[in-house]
């Protein structure tokens, strides 16, 4: 009877939905969205509808223009998030196991995370000039500090037990930081990534905003100054899809890193 209770309050915790409820919201808000447009006077200026959007999509895809600025930002974006999470990962787990690195490490990220890295982007411009190495590098340290602080945070947290296990099988330092605390820190890792992606969207906006001819910040930026709505959601449409696009992915490899959760 005791038993039979306590099941049925967790019940909540252990239910499955299935994969299509997440999708049938999603389309009863573009439902709603559309029907809003149609039947409502609100001009599309103010708000284009769904079909619009998807249209005028159709078209600066055929036309080459939605292709040329995409591939500039996944450029931009794809090299800023690898740079960045790498040297994340890799100095979050040096301040994470040694105890000098932490003593010099630990003082300066939390000195320099809390400046908002979109007011480094004019002095980044100034040192490095408007090229594609400015808009790299001010990706890069936006993904850095979430990683670092997320590595670190997930190297303290490794069992004790684990590493002593390990010392006293004479492993090596660095075969216990790879079989080890790596593993270990990995779930963490992967939050501090998922974190990284999205202010890496936010970056890359506003350094395509503020000097890029290309990129979907750009296209953003210019067909806002230009007053047509629709093109500019379209730009917000592919900034979405992009960030779809790097949760699933970092889902698809935490996976598979982490198959023994």
């Amino acid at each position: 009877m005791y038993r039979r209770e306590v099941v049925n309050r967790l019940a909540f915790i252990d239910t499955k939905l299935p994969g299509w409820v997440s999708t049938l919201s999603l389309i009863g808000l573009i439902v709603l969205w559309e029907a809003v447009c149609r039947v409502s006077s609100v001009p599309e200026l103010y708000l284009p509808s769904p079909s619009a959007i998807v249209v005028t999509s159709w078209d600066m895809l055929a036309s080459g223009e939605l292709l040329t600025n995409a591939t500039a930002s996944l450029y931009r974006i794809g090299w800023g998030f690898v740079i960045g999470s790498a040297a994340g990962i890799l100095l979050g787990l040096a301040t994470g196991f040694f105890r000098l690195a932490e003593a010099v490490g630990n003082p300066l990220v939390h000195a320099l995370y809390p400046i908002p890295k979109i007011a480094l982007l004019p002095l980044i411009i100034l040192w490095l000039g408007i090229g594609e190495l400015s808009k790299v590098t001010i990706i890069s340290l936006g993904v850095f500090f979430p990683v670092i602080i997320n590595t670190y945070s997930g190297v303290k947290n490794v069992d004790p037990l684990l590493i002593k296990a390990a010392v006293a099988f004479r492993a090596s330092r660095l075969s216990i930081i790879r079989k080890v605390i790596l593993p270990g820190a990995l779930p963490v890792i992967f939050a501090g990534l998922k974190l990284a992606a999205g202010t890496s969207l936010l970056l890359l906006v506003a350094a395509e905003m503020i000097a890029a001819k290309e990129g979907i910040g750009a296209m953003i930026l210019h067909y806002g100054d230009l007053m047509l709505t629709t093109k500019l959601m379209v730009g917000v449409l592919a900034l979405s899809l992009l960030g779809i696009a790097f949760n699933y992915s970092l889902n698809w490899l935490e996976k598979r890193l982490i198959s023994w959760r």
